[in-house]
């Protein structure tokens, strides 16, 4: 098999089990070091010496703690790791941004560190952010559209103002499927106007699945502790099964969406993608919060828990009651897939979790049209709205659709904007044929919990997504079978993805959905798996499947 480069020294598992030159060389050099890299990190050997490859927050937290990284140093490497893979080498094109000020905020919680000030569990930790959360900073955000060019926004979004309070470091944005897929039907996910194509960093000619593709492919190739994503329907969850790693969809209304372009008021949220339960339940914890500027957030006001980490048990399955869907064990399936799965449900019940075959999707498919309906016209209205006080020079649907037109040839040069008309064209939400879609869409929060309810059940379960398709730029993406998206989605109910297991180098995920509000039970029974299955692995960027 073809491969770009050949890592050595993994720490896996958060483990030390090669550091290498700083361990021998001590504090005093490792500073020293440090201070005669260049920004980032090219100009000293010593970062050939060391590789933070898969190590956790917990881990790097320890080592800062004692001296043996400091938050700079760990921004410098993720910052050359991002040269290295994504810029060069297999060229993931994952991150569409570096923030100028990352090495200045590193530095600035390194100083509070050694006056004995830690803000929380994220302090001084690098995180990447989706390019479709605004930054009151240098960066622009502009959903990947060349129309949005220029957009610096005035000030952070609330998830951005409790990421800075909780000490993080915002390393930079990551590149998406532009407006977050939702621009045209034959669209090809990871791709914008803005940032071009991201690839999938375990087979590279295979498609990261969006919108939340620079995320999640960020994340799985370690340019990065851990990044947030969002999505309306799948689109963090589908780019984490895809990228092997953990992505969780929060309850909408868990995380405020104030300062995100929007495309739906009804499901749009922001989740935590991370390589484990660990650190995605360490970053969810720390976003949470009521927000004035987005009232469905005073929905969760005496729902939030304050730690989800302390839901972190290996018996998380515990006497558990899981609903298995069961369209997906049908004999028509990939077979690859179904051997997977069967080995999936024995490991549940080895670890005590009792299974029962439910079907969701039978009685929540019929409800994809209302959905549709409902996303453009909520997609119209919350647009307008975001742009007619933003930065960007376009300031509604209408003239985004209309610089499309006039710049086709960079634009548009692969799919093109019927979305986008098609949403432009929408009445308000006063709208009879609006009141009807959302009331139809949302019934899905009545199928989930009367299926939850019915059979004693603690959460659903199923295949999060198919294995990754081939990036096609002329056709678009095509369906590789097993969605289990949109019954949470159309809900707004929390969903969480773990790795699965391997079917030829592609990583596949595997889900857990529940009530609202319901994400600290359902962090026991993801985090219990996580650890009964062991199968997440760093990529090797390989070229094609069977090469």
């Amino acid at each position: 098999m073809k491969r770009f480069i050949n890592r050595r020294n993994f720490i896996r598992n958060g483990t030390l089990a090669s550091f290498g030159l700083p361990a021998i060389l001590g504090h005093a050099n490792l500073l020293a070091a440090e201070k005669t890299s260049s920004i980032h990190g090219n100009a000293h050997e010593f970062f050939e010496d060391i590789d933070l490859a898969e190590m956790t927050i917990p881990v790097l937290q320890e080592k800062m703690k004692n001296g043996i990284l400091s938050s700079k140093l760990v921004t410098q490497w993720y910052l050359k790791n991002i040269e290295k893979i994504d810029k060069s080498g297999p060229s993931l094109n994952s991150v569409i941004e570096i923030n100028p000020d990352a090495i200045a905020i590193a530095e600035a919680m390194d100083n509070e560190r050694k006056n004995g000030k830690i803000r929380s569990a994220l302090h001084g930790i690098p995180v990447l952010i989706k390019d479709n959360i605004d930054t009151g900073d240098k960066m622009m955000t502009t959903a990947g559209s060349l129309a949005l060019v220029g957009n610096h926004a005035s000030k952070d979004a609330f998830i951005i103002g409790r990421l800075r309070e909780a000490g993080a470091v915002l390393l930079g944005k990551t590149n998406l499927s532009e407006f977050a897929n939702f621009r045209s039907t034959f669209s090809t996910s990871g791709w914008s106007s803005r940032g071009g194509q991201t690839k999938c960093p375990y087979v590279l000619h295979r498609n990261p699945s969006g919108s939340s593709a620079g995320s999640g492919s960020a994340v799985a190739a370690n340019l990065c502790a851990i990044a947030i994503g969002t999505e309306t329907n799948g689109s963090v969850v589908s780019p984490s099964s895809v990228n092997g790693i953990v992505g969780i969809k929060p309850t909408v209304g868990l995380w405020s969406r104030s300062g995100i372009i929007p495309i739906s008021a009804t499901q749009d949220t922001a989740g935590p993608m991370a390589r484990t339960v660990t650190d995605a339940a360490i970053l969810l914890s720390h976003l949470t919060g009521t927000d004035p500027n987005d009232t469905v957030t005073l929905n969760s006001k005496g729902k939030i828990q304050k730690d989800y980490s302390q839901f972190l048990t290996k018996d998380g399955l515990k006497g558990k009651r899981l609903g298995f869907e069961k369209s997906f064990l049908s004999d028509d399936g990939n077979p690859y897939v179904l051997a997977l799965l069967h080995k999936t449900i024995a490991l549940l019940k080895e670890n005590g979790a009792t299974v029962i075959e439910v079907d969701l999707l039978k009685k929540t498919n019929p409800l994809g049209k209302a959905q549709y309906n409902v996303l453009q016209f909520e997609f119209k209205d919350g647009l307008n709205k975001y742009l007619s006080t933003s930065n960007a020079k376009v300031k509604s649907l209408k003239e985004v659709i209309e610089f499309n037109d006039n710049h086709a040839e960079k634009a548009m040069p692969f799919f093109k904007q019927e979305i986008l008309i098609n949403s432009n064209e929408k009445g308000n939400l006063n709208s009879p044929e609006y009141k009807e879609a959302i009331a139809k869409s949302t019934s899905a929060r009545g199928i989930i919990d009367g299926m939850l309810q019915e059979n004693k059940l603690d959460a659903v379960c199923g295949v999060t997504n198919g294995l990754a398709c081939c990036i096609d730029l002329v056709n678009g993406d095509y369906d590789t079978g097993f969605s289990f998206s949109s019954p949470a989605a159309m809900a707004g109910y929390p969903h969480i993805t773990v790795p699965m297991g391997f079917i030829h180098n592609l990583p596949i995920g595997f889900s857990f959905i529940g009530t609202a509000y319901s994400e600290h039970a359902l962090i026991k029974m993801a985090y219990a798996f996580e650890q009964a299955s062991n199968v997440r692995k760093p990529p090797e960027f390989i070229q094609e499947v069977g090469y």
